[in-house]
């Protein structure tokens, strides 16, 4: 049926036209209400909605970065584990030494480099423990933690031989196969020492690290929060309003349904006439 096959008056077609305009506004009214949005496509506002857009594109790039940061969280966390445990035989160790040191005896002095020695031994086996997926910083690996979108920011944390410690240590009590020298148990003692020392240095390395690394993640995450606000800000709808806004146009609807009706029962007083 073509446009100009049916005949309205001016107060038919003005009211109708007024009831498809206030029908596009509640069905608009309608998607916001079931979105939450009133920018839901760049038809709506496309500067708001391109700049939305971006904020959460970079958001979701943060929250990708996050999984890294957790996983290199773990790596430094297990490689300090290795060295608070190899510290602990390192300290065990010194102990056996200022042990030799007190008593003159061969039998015993021999019985303490043995243990000595196994000590020695276990520091091998936690090196190679203390690895994380793949990665071990007790024996020489690295992390690299990248921080933001385009991984221009970063952290790359090194490790070392924790492993070269407790050989360079062993090799003292092997090598003076009963401890019956003073002397070579005081080498000993003292190269437990310097290995405590670098232990500790590798440690405050490692939490310096881990600290920044923490921080990142939380910076992260108060960043992916803001730029959700951000986008929030720009496309989300306040729920009252368009609540009253649907009120309103329900009545606007109903009086234009009524005004229709109106202006129908007009012409058709024309037909009285006959």
């Amino acid at each position: 049926m073509g446009v100009n096959d049916i005949s309205l008056t001016s107060g038919m077609r003005s009211n109708l036209l007024q009831l498809q305009s206030t029908s596009k506004l509640i069905d608009r009214t309608q998607e916001r209400l079931s979105t939450g949005k009133q920018v839901n496509s760049a038809l709506d506002n496309p500067t708001n909605f391109f700049a939305a857009q971006a904020h959460m594109n970079r958001a979701s790039d943060f929250s990708i970065r996050k999984d890294g940061m957790a996983e290199a969280v773990q790596q430094v966390k297990a490689g300090d584990a290795g060295i608070t445990a190899i510290s602990s035989l390192l300290q065990a160790a010194k102990g056996l030494a200022e042990s030799a040191t007190s008593t003159a005896v061969t039998a015993d002095r021999k019985v303490l480099m043995t243990q000595f020695n196994t000590l020695m031994s276990q520091i091998d086996q936690l090196s190679s423990d203390s690895g994380y997926r793949g990665t071990n910083l007790l024996n020489q690996g690295t992390v690299t933690v990248n921080f933001n979108e385009d991984a221009s920011a970063n952290l790359k944390v090194t490790g070392f031989n924790a492993t070269a410690i407790g050989l360079s240590v062993s090799q003292t009590g092997t090598a003076n196969t009963n401890w019956t020298n003073t002397a070579a148990i005081s080498t000993s003692s003292a190269m437990l020492d310097t290995a405590i020392s670098q232990l500790r240095t590798q440690s405050k390395s490692l939490s310096n690290n881990l600290n920044i690394i923490t921080t990142r993640q939380e910076f992260t995450d108060q960043m992916i929060g803001t730029l959700q606000t951000g986008a929030d800000n720009l496309t989300l709808a306040d729920m009252n309003q368009e609540g009253a806004n649907m009120l309103m146009l329900q009545t606007q609807q109903n009086l234009g349904t009524t005004a229709l009706s109106m202006s129908s029962q007009a012409a058709q007083s024309v037909l009285r006439l006959f």
